[in-house]
């Protein structure tokens, strides 16, 4: 499997050049609309996001059109992919007949298909004045027709590039010299054999196969040819009474090279539980060693049934999801074994830890065990990774959560969740809004509907000196109290004042925590309505006193309500320092000592 990367690496190569040959010929340089487009598709396809190339995402991000696009109302990616493959078709026959590689749209799709020309000469034979019938040809006859050519070989790579290792697992030897001590490794090795089994990614040899060489002499590289596998896990158990010691390794069959080796130390209490511990354990060591195996989880109805009833909670409250704590905890009762549940309670949990009404030494350890249990039983889950970052970042642990975000987008690069936790909790509160800015527009092209990545957004916004597209946002999002607070940072007090006493009016502002209260106090203080900004301030959270301090020119107050403010965290402080509103204190050097106190760099 490994041996066949550089040529897929080539063949990435390749493609790549033909997209640039293609994109400077006449036809596509005097059409910037339709390079676009063609760059578009062709570079996601290559990236591995062909199932993300749909015509909402197209209109969107190529053409331009509003998060509100009716592909029923509007035919722009219709039409432009029509021109596309017309212009393809007219450029292939002439400037790019001799091109090595070969770019298709098809009828109907949006995801390209890339194919080698040499299938041209292959199909047709030699030159017979119908060298301009290569597509149809091609089309017909389709990759069958490259595989019978040397040059296809690399694509056939790239596209298979995943294929499923093989792999399989010997009966771990009994060396404990009791034949009663059979039953426990044998038990283990169909838990390892189960665990790899629901991993995508890997093609496991079946327990009645590895079996067949139970107390026969070991020959891996015979086994593996026996076995046809690339790698073959092997071990040996070794119990002194209530004692275990757990050997095992993973060995490259071809060369019988290992790969990997690790040894488990246990006592042994509850047998069955113990065989599942372990088992996990040298399954996800193997995984990791070898970069594949997504996890298929066979948890019960009822525990998956309660953790889309804890994400559906959450997402109804896309500021603040907390709602789904109880039911991603009843969930883990339900399967202590279920890495999303423990991901999703963690990152509800970190939510709910920046909330005044909580106390933060009760819910760090708590959000800390989740995020670590998390990994444990899926060291290759996105979310896992993701809510270990929250954790760290909550703990002003900063090098270490940025660790484990880049870790979490590392494996799924195509998460917006783990783009906008990274940041709104370690990019934003360091002050790296340039950076933050950049994950939350990549989150946004990933999921253009969400309604949190857009809250993220028109929330940071301001925070980089972007004030009218934060306007704009806020505008299309109907999302007042943003829209009033980019208002009066545009200048436009006056109108931030309509819109916000509206927005509190309309019961939006009636919780003492939430910001409407703050963004109205400054516009207030700021249009020198000086007792309604005070009244604005009483019974609300000290970040909103801060905020209608400042606008008040009160520097002594604001600063000592962020003194209250330090018990909701590094991340909510650091949030809070990048405002705008609150320029009069940043600077002051009491500012620095709390920042040092929180665990903010100064």
């Amino acid at each position: 499997m490994l041996e066949r990367m550089p040529s897929a690496e080539s063949d990435l190569q390749a493609a790549r050049s033909e997209l640039e040959r293609v994109l400077a010929s006449p036809g596509f340089t005097r059409n910037e609309r339709l390079g676009r487009f063609l760059r578009f598709v062709v570079e996601n396809h290559l990236e591995g996001r062909g199932d993300e190339i749909k015509e909402y995402v197209l209109a969107v991000e190529v053409f331009g059109r509003s998060p509100d696009y009716d592909p029923k109302q509007d035919s722009i990616v219709r039409t432009e992919a029509s021109r596309l493959r017309a212009r393809l078709s007219e450029y292939y026959p002439g400037d790019g007949k001799d091109d090595p590689v070969i770019i298709e749209l098809p009828k109907g799709r949006y995801v390209p298909v890339l194919r080698q020309a040499v299938a041209r000469q292959a199909l047709t034979g030699p030159s017979t004045g119908r060298e301009h019938s290569w597509h149809r040809t091609g089309l017909v006859c389709g990759i069958a027709g490259i595989l019978l050519t040397a040059g296809g070989l690399g694509l056939w790579s790239l596209l298979h590039r995943n294929a499923p290792i093989s792999i399989a697992v010997l009966p771990l030897v009994n060396l404990s010299q009791e034949p009663s001590n059979d039953f426990f490794t044998d038990g283990l090795t169909d838990e390892i054999i189960r665990n790899l089994s629901i991993l995508d990614g890997l093609a496991v040899r079946s327990q009645t196969s590895s079996f067949a060489f139970k107390g026969k002499e070991r020959n891996v590289h015979e086994a593996g040819r026996q076995l046809n596998v690339e790698y073959i896990v092997e071990g040996s158990v070794m119990r002194a009474g209530h004692q275990l010691r757990i050997n095992a390794q993973l060995v490259r069959v071809r060369d019988d090279f290992p790969l990997w080796s690790g040894k488990y130390d246990q006592e042994l209490t509850d047998v069955f539980a113990i065989q599942d511990a372990i088992s996990r354990g040298i399954v996800n060591s193997l995984r990791l060693r070898l970069g594949r195996g997504r996890r298929r989880y066979e948890t019960s109805m009822e525990a998956y049934d309660l953790y889309l009833q804890g994400r559906a909670a959450d997402a109804r409250e896309p500021t603040t999801p907390v709602a789904g704590i109880p039911q991603f905890e009843q969930a883990i009762a339900k399967d202590p074994s279920f890495a999303p549940a423990y991901a999703g309670l963690a990152a509800a949990r970190a939510f709910q830890s920046g909330l005044f009404s909580h106390n933060p030494d009760d819910e760090m350890p708590k959000l800390r065990a989740a995020a670590d249990k998390a990994v444990e039983l899926d060291p290759l889950l996105a979310e896992a990774h993701d809510a270990l970052g929250m954790a760290y970042a909550r703990d002003a642990q900063w090098e270490r959560s940025e660790k484990s975000f880049r870790r979490a987008i590392e494996l799924d690069p195509n998460r917006s969740e783990t783009r906008a936790h990274f940041a709104i909790d370690l990019l934003w509160p360091l002050g790296r809004t340039d950076e933050a800015l950049k994950e939350l527009r990549l989150a946004e092209k990933a999921d253009p509907l969400s309604q949190y990545i857009q809250i993220c957004l028109v929330y940071m916004l301001p925070s980089a000196g972007r004030y009218g597209e934060a306007a704009r946002r806020a505008e299309l999002a109907r999302n007042a109290r943003f829209l009033g607070r980019a208002r009066y940072l545009e200048g436009k007090t006056v109108e931030a004042i309509q819109i916000l006493e509206k927005a509190f009016q309309g019961g939006v502002g009636i919780s003492p925590g939430n910001n409407v209260r703050a963004f109205l106090g400054y516009a207030y203080a700021r249009n020198g309505r000086r007792d309604e900004a005070e009244k604005m301030a009483i019974g609300t959270n000290p970040f909103n006193q801060a905020v209608i301090f400042a606008g008040l020119g009160d520097r002594e107050r604001a600063l000592e309500a962020m003194e209250r403010s330090t018990a909701a965290g590094p991340c909510r402080v650091g949030r809070q320092l990048t405002y705008p509103e609150l320029a009069l204190i940043r600077n002051d050097p009491r500012m620095k000592a709390l920042r040092r106190r929180v665990g903010l760099p100064e």
